[in-house]
């Protein structure tokens, strides 16, 4: 059936930046087939959905998450050695399938309402993110993470591959969802790993491989101390520096490092919330754009950040950038939307399928209300998405020409069970932190 959008405020976010208002979109099966200003075609038997003047544009790319980790969002917020002292106790107790199916519900659920389309994620028992994923109708790229601190879901190195392996049969040939290598980091696994990784990266090239590069103070250290260079040298002298990584933070990093990450070109997901929420440090977002890297925004995961989608990131990403140019001019509203869509995209190698609105592009798209009087007057419609839009404007979220959400109802998900079930792991985890705390008094 042809679906078509009508009386919108088309932003296309193509080459040209192009805008229909009054605008429409027709959408066939997956797919865009048609798009333009004033009166739309005339098609018999077309489902006909009449937007009433709000903005319909590309659905949003989230460049970097862990989804599994919605259950920890909240946790522990204000003591200083949570990570030890919670977080890496309760993983190693609790993760498990179950818990990542979980996890990745609740989190597909909040990405979904917010509005976006396209998700990369890399945690432990990635299949169950994969299925998740499929089954919310969510397009995603689902990383197998490789790590030397106790993975729950690997013992050694040869385990952590075996599950890459079985990852990338599962989803091979899948249209939604694509396999992914994720070592975590160049301290995490070492340069004896990195360098396995690269070659099992070359024998297979059409996988991306995700890391987290030159986050903290702590990866910058380990780097100069065991290998008398930067982390970014680190990961090129192991051969892991190249066009399918997809870094993400890239917080650390000086003139050299950008220019090695140009001369490789790799893609960067910038992390805003989450790293300033750290306290640790502003990523170079307008240095790396200019030296040619595309930059997406991601949202970190929950137990970071803790919201999934990328309306909270706008602010923070452009006003970082704004702080270290001490200028308004710095990382424009425009921009700041591009890397939710179609930059983002360019980040993982999907920019030819979706992140713009344009004929042959498969229907990643979404509708935002504009009845909030937050949003207006709308001088810029861009400015409006970065500064003052919300999560709770999305009214419809589509997936390859599948209805996700509609007029903020869920259609490919059950909010409470999804609710409930984290709930539940909720409950264990507190019922656990109880009996840490008591350990540690």
């Amino acid at each position: 059936m042809t679906i078509l959008f009508v009386n919108a405020w088309v932003l296309t976010l193509d080459e040209a930046m192009s805008e229909h208002n009054p605008g429409w979109v027709q959408v066939d099966g997956t797919t865009i087939t048609g798009l333009g200003g004033g009166e739309p075609p005339s098609i018999a038997g077309a489902e006909i959905v009449d937007c009433g003047g709000d903005i319909v544009m590309p659905g949003m790319v989230n460049t970097h998450c862990h989804m599994g980790m919605a259950v920890f969002r909240g946790l522990g917020e204000d003591v200083d050695d949570r990570l030890y002292r919670y977080i890496l106790p309760l993983e190693r107790k609790f993760v498990s399938p179950e818990m990542v199916r979980v996890g990745s519900a609740l989190s597909a659920l909040e990405m979904i309402q917010g509005g976006v389309t396209t998700v990369t994620d890399m945690y432990y028992f990635e299949q169950e993110v994969g299925r998740v994923a499929a089954a919310s109708g969510l397009r995603a790229i689902v990383g197998q993470t490789l790590a030397d601190f106790q993975p729950p879901d690997h013992r050694n190195w040869d385990e952590g591959f075996a599950l890459v392996e079985a990852l990338v049969d599962e989803f091979a040939g899948h249209p939604l969802v694509t396999a992914s290598i994720a070592p975590h980091a160049p301290y995490s696994t070492g340069r004896a790993t990195m360098e396995r990784v690269a070659q099992w990266s070359a024998d297979h090239p059409n996988i991306p491989v995700q890391m987290h590069l030159a986050e903290s103070d702590l990866e910058v250290r380990w780097a100069q101390d065991n290998h008398g260079c930067s982390t970014v040298e680190v990961t090129r002298e192991a051969g892991l520096l190249k066009p399918n990584l997809i870094c993400a933070h890239c917080l650390q990093l000086d003139h050299a490092d950008i220019t090695m990450m140009a001369e490789a070109q790799v893609c960067v997901a910038t992390n805003p919330r989450s790293n300033g929420k750290a306290g640790r440090g502003i990523a170079p977002v307008e240095a790396l754009r200019n030296a040619g890297l595309p930059v997406g925004l991601g949202s970190d995961g929950a137990m970071s950040g803790n919201t999934l989608d990328l309306f909270a990131q706008f602010a923070p990403v452009s006003m970082f950038a704004k702080l270290l140019g001490k200028s308004r001019r710095p990382l424009p509203a425009r921009d700041v939307v591009q890397m939710a869509t179609i930059e983002g995209a360019r980040v993982l190698g999907l920019n030819l399928q979706t992140g713009s609105l344009e004929p042959g592009k498969q229907a990643d798209l979404i509708r935002i209300s504009l009845a909030a009087p937050r949003l207006h007057p709308i001088y810029d419609p861009y400015s409006a998405l970065v500064f003052a839009a919300m999560p709770g404007d999305v009214l419809d979220t589509m997936v390859a020409g599948r209805w996700l959400m509609r007029n903020r109802q869920m259609q490919t998900l059950e909010p409470k069970k999804a609710l409930r079930d984290a709930l539940q792991i909720a409950e264990q985890f507190r019922a656990e932190m109880v009996l840490l705390d008591e350990q540690k008094a």
